[in-house]
């Protein structure tokens, strides 16, 4: 199945804003890229107009990505701090919307870097927390024509939800009603015995995919199934972007969380075109 392929502004710097966005976007187009992940760091860090005006410069078609940063909360976690989630998540939703991303996605219940140990009975309940608690996000994304979705992270960076089945059995009365899954290689490589196992489990869910390298670098030329893994996408239907996902060190909303102490190509530039180029081929 032909693909497009898509590449995170996160690859380059964060936070994306009306003053960055225009010559991110410029740079991804010429490079041969077809779709862009827009990172909403916080509510108005860019907007619908400057959005749009470089998507129709630049011919990509976006996808909207949140970050759950310090003190963003869907569970375990004082109502103040999870009314101010849900503001940010509506807005991520509003945002995509008001440019055209079919889906919102990432982690959407816990602070990325925040584990704790659970008993079953207290999983069972942090499960029930979370649906509670992501129906209004929901129920407005369904309102604006988007869908939510909900990322697996690997145990390092969360401990609620770090495999496709942790997933449907949290989400499983929302799924289909304005909420999927969004899957990345990286944390598959880390959680799932398969990668192609999990794809097919979370079958027509799939509603984003981000991929990169099993040391967080450019796919390709790395120890991950990639053959396995695109054939169970093919298999399940998904007919979405493959979205190159990295970082550098310097990306202060999630280089921390996410470990990124080294660069993991000679430069970022380089980075994604081999990462493009690789996904081309295959």
């Amino acid at each position: 199945m032909k693909r497009l392929i898509g590449i995170s502004t996160w690859v380059w710097e964060s936070p994306l804003t009306d003053s960055n966005l225009g010559g991110h976007l410029a740079r991804i187009a010429a490079m041969g890229f077809d779709a862009v992940e827009l990172p909403l760091g916080n509510a108005g860090d860019f907007t619908p107009a400057v959005v749009r005006e470089s998507l129709e410069s630049t011919g990509l078609a976006p996808f909207v990505v949140g970050a759950m940063a310090p003190g963003r909360d869907l569970v375990a976690a004082a109502p103040a701090s999870v009314e101010r989630t849900q503001a940010y998540l509506m807005a991520c939703v509003s945002m995509a919307g008001s440019i055209g991303s079919p889906s919102v996605c990432g982690p959407f219940y816990a602070q990325t870097g925040r584990v704790w140990r659970m008993s079953p009975g207290e999983r069972r309940e942090a499960y029930a927390e979370l649906r509670h608690n992501l129906q209004p996000v929901a129920a407005r994304a369904r309102e604006v024509g988007v869908v939510l979705g909900i990322e697996p992270l690997n145990r390092y960076e969360t401990s609620l939800i770090n495999t496709v089945e942790q997933a449907l059995e949290a989400l499983e009365p929302l799924l289909g009603n304005g909420v999927g899954l969004a899957l990345d290689s990286y944390h598959l490589h880390i959680e799932e015995r398969s990668l192609a196992a999990a794809v097919r489990a979370a079958g027509e869910h799939v509603v984003h995919v981000q991929v990169c390298g099993n040391d967080r670098g450019a796919p390709g030329g790395d120890q991950t199934d990639w053959a396995g893994f695109l054939q169970a996408l093919d298999e399940v239907g998904y007919s979405g972007p493959l979205n190159i996902e990295s970082f550098t060190a310097e990306n202060a909303a999630i280089a921390v969380a996410a470990s990124i102490w080294r660069p993991l190509a000679p430069s970022q530039d380089e980075l994604a075109a081999r990462g493009l180029a690789f996904l081309r081929g295959v």
